[in-house]
């Protein structure tokens, strides 16, 4: 099996239960499916019915856990190594001579540097529980063995030998806890779905039939639904999983939030089906693979092992999408929660203004597009009378609109009724930084925006931002034209591309300035 047009998007955020309206929609198609001519019940047993829906976005904050897993665990061997050397020595841990800390810390550097070389943060399928904890094991006792070793060289006869052991003793129970419970935490996911990954299958074929079958019988693959696009010879339903459209429909389709890969299963010798197919594809934020038909039992087996692999993120190696996305997330927890309790003030103030304005709720909540198309609630100030709210941004702010309150074209210039969107991040649906969350089915003129713009869907490859770099160079606010849309989905795209936690910081210190200086928005 090889991957064309393999495309890796970065993301993260909370794991609670997605959009109860999607997930029942999907149930709904699934059942109906069940019972339909061809189907022979397999849609009843896998493997399209997951236990639990969750989209992209959510599955994605599963596999960070391993860097969270990881960052407890530095947190609590600091924890046990400090306490330990200030007890071992004989003033404050400041003034202790640096041969009696010392050990201390190259044991800590040993067990924690060996827990992540190693491996030990992957919880791969299959894994057993007393084997892991026995390698953890083995890891603090060559971190013991270090300090033993260093301190022996540094003091010689007056080794504290008991502080060490002690250390050795506490960091010992204090890691097997940690990981008992990491461990378990990852069983209820593997157990629930929740890090199985989620494909649909481009082409109703003998190659996908092949795949689904073995599927069937491993249930570590969610395989979604099929899309052709020559429904007119295509079976309703192969092995009980449906045939849902074209690959046109698979573009818009309500599911598409819940794909991690789209696998196209066609003879990759029709070379100009599959250019074709990749290409109108491509403008999906989802991974795309191709499969090249397996010889044998063996290869569709590999093949499948390869699609259905669900590690948590490899915390060593250089720096991946993984480590950024998890980077991202501490970034927005940290500067979000702060941001917030600063803000509270104003933003009580700013509610209070409203209330005393105009008649109306003070917030206003609007569904916009998410990472992979997701449809998340995004939180804002309301600014227009309450009559005239709209909701689809089917008619884009101008000067002087008349649906804007007094209080409205204050905060709207300032843009203070999006600090609301604060919660939002802090609930991994947004994040400090990213592309604008535009209004599903906003339009520019009469056409709606996403049609303007082959690569339109590529700035969903990452969490919508309240600020970024469309905003601090200009592109804010409403879209008049198609030029207007181009140019912010280039500037959206060169983010995702070049995203890192110095661009974030940058982009956050110059926003204030860069959005007070511009008088001559409409936002």
């Amino acid at each position: 099996m090889t991957e064309a047009a393999t495309r890796r998007p970065m993301l993260d955020a909370d794991l609670s239960a997605p959009d109860g309206r999607d997930a029942s929609a999907l149930h709904t198609l699934a059942s109906s499916v069940a019972g339909a001519p061809g189907a022979e019940g397999a849609a009843r047993r896998g493997p399209f019915r997951p236990d639990v829906w969750r989209n992209a976005r959510q599955r994605h904050a599963s596999r960070l856990a391993a860097h969270y897993f990881r960052s407890l665990d530095v947190l609590a061997v600091t924890a046990v190594t400090l306490l330990s050397a200030w007890a071992a020595a004989s003033g404050p841990l400041l003034h202790a001579p640096l041969s009696h800390v010392l050990p201390f810390g190259l044991g800590a550097v040993t067990v924690l540097g060996l827990l992540r070389s190693l491996g030990r943060y992957r919880f791969a399928r299959g894994q057993k529980t007393l084997l892991h904890l026995a390698s953890v094991t083995a890891i603090v006792l060559t971190g013991s063995a270090v300090a033993l070793g260093s301190g022996w060289a540094m003091l010689g006869p007056a080794t504290p030998w008991a502080a060490y052991l002690a250390w050795a003793g506490l960091v010992l129970v204090t890691l097997t806890a940690l990981h008992i419970g990491w461990s378990d935490i990852v069983a209820r996911w593997r157990a629930s779905g929740a890090l199985t990954p989620n494909i649909v299958l481009v082409g109703a074929t003998r190659h996908a039939e092949a795949l689904i079958r073995e599927a069937l019988k491993r249930r570590d693959l969610n395989v979604l639904g099929i899309f052709d696009d020559r429904l007119a010879r295509s079976p309703r339903a192969i092995q009980g999983v449906p045939v849902l459209g074209t690959a046109d429909d698979l573009l818009t389709h309500r599911m598409t939030p819940y794909v991690d890969r789209i696998v196209l299963a066609i003879d990759p010798k029709a070379e100009a089906r599959v250019r074709d197919l990749t290409a109108r594809l491509r403008t999906l934020p989802n991974e795309v693979s191709l499969v090249i038909e397996p010889r044998d039992e063996v290869e569709t087996r590999t093949a499948l092992n390869r699609l259905a692999a669900a590690p948590l993120a490899d915390v060593q190696g250089p720096v991946d999408d993984d480590r950024r996305a998890f980077n991202k997330r501490v970034q927005d927890l940290i500067f979000g929660l702060t941001a917030l309790v600063l803000l509270f003030p104003v933003m009580a103030g700013v509610a209070l203004a409203i209330r005393m304005d105009s008649p109306g709720p003070i917030f206003f909540r609007q569904r916009r597009h998410g990472f992979n198309h997701e449809e998340i609630v995004v939180w804002k100030f309301r600014s227009m009378k309450q009559e005239a709210a709209d909701a689809t941004a089917s008619r884009q702010v101008t000067h002087d609109d008349d649906r804007i309150t007094r209080v409205g074209k204050f905060i709207r210039k300032t843009s203070l009724d999006e600090l609301p969107q604060l919660l939002n991040v802090i609930t991994g649906e947004m994040s400090l930084v990213g592309p604008r969350p535009h209004a599903i089915g906003m339009k520019t003129g009469h056409v709606e925006s996403a049609r303007l713009v082959a690569e339109y869907a590529h700035r969903h490859r990452i969490k919508p931002g309240m600020t970024g770099w469309a905003a601090i160079h200009g592109s804010r606010g409403p879209l008049h034209t198609a030029q207007d849309v181009r140019r912010r989905v280039q500037l959206d795209i060169d983010y995702v591309e070049n995203q890192s936690f110095w661009l974030d910081l940058w982009i956050m210190a110059v926003t204030l300035p860069v959005l007070l200086g511009d008088r001559a928005a409409v936002r």
